[in-house]
């Protein structure tokens, strides 16, 4: 009873998910898609250290 009632509750979900998906006009959003980052444009400033970390001296 316990899983039909966990199955009922995930379609409802599942179909407000979709009514409010469908009142927007813009295009749905493809959370798997990548997209390339430029690299920075250089001269970069490089951060001398990082915050909680020490520089180890070389030997």
């Amino acid at each position: 009873m316990h899983r039909r009632m966990q199955r009922r509750i995930q379609l409802v979900v599942e179909e407000r998910r979709m009514a409010f998906a469908a009142r927007h006009d813009e295009p749905a959003v493809d959370l798997e898609t990548t997209m390339e980052i430029p690299p920075p444009e250089l001269p970069l400033v490089v951060p001398q250290r990082a915050i909680g970390r020490v520089a180890v001296p070389q030997a």
